[in-house]
């Protein structure tokens, strides 16, 4: 019945689950180790798993860290979901940044900001994120759509949904590379404020008949 109302059955959830385990355990080594001396036999030991079981839910190496990317987004589009429509978006954006997973994640600074910048120069891994944004572009734009009073596929809700991803990005970007950085949370504020996404209604006007 879960499965058929969209939600992920008990198997699909162990499956993720796992994905994102192995996920935060290739973060930790590749932000304390760096990517290139990580090996898969370092991830899967960390892990607990055997190297067949990292093969079958990681590709590759480079593969391990997607399941991370798509489970940052869906927090922010169940944290939107849960938010009322009412309620100004960088208000709601900036909720997710109070989430469990994310105070966890964001708990030993200095070690995501080492994340972020590896994701940035690593290319293989630059390219995965990269790719990663346009998934998570269809998973965020029904979230906001109802936001914007737009269709989903509309141009409007499509370029939100940029705004809003490139946003997050840029703003992590130039936080991990700050010597002295201003807390995250405030960064984003700084951004959200400054694209004025508050004020970004998609509703078209009704046209006058002449």
């Amino acid at each position: 019945m879960a499965a058929a109302r969209g939600r992920p059955s008990l198997t699909e959830h162990r499956r993720l689950q796992t994905q994102l385990e192995i996920a935060e355990t290739a973060a930790a080594l590749f932000a304390d180790r760096g990517y290139d001396t990580t090996t898969v036999e370092d991830i899967a030991s960390a892990a607990g798993i055997s190297l067949r079981t990292f093969y079958r839910y990681c590709p590759a190496k480079e593969d391990a860290l997607t399941p991370l990317f798509a489970s940052s987004v869906g927090q922010l589009v169940d944290v939107l979901t849960e938010h009322p429509v009412e309620e100004p978006l960088s208000a709601a954006i900036e909720a997710s940044f109070g989430t469990a997973m994310a105070e966890r994640r964001l708990e030993d600074a200095a070690r995501a900001r080492r994340l972020v910048r590896i994701l940035g120069t690593v290319p293989v891994l630059k390219m995965r994120w990269l790719a990663a944004g346009r998934e998570m572009q269809e998973r965020l734009a029904p979230a906001l759509a109802s936001r914007a009073e737009a269709p989903v596929d509309s141009l409007e809700v499509r370029l939100l949904t940029t705004a809003v991803l490139d946003a997050f990005t840029v703003t992590m970007e130039h936080w991990a590379w700050q010597d002295e950085p201003e807390e995250l949370v405030d960064l984003i504020r700084r951004a959200l404020a400054f694209l004025r996404l508050d004020e970004l209604r998609a509703k078209p006007e009704p046209s006058v008949d002449k």
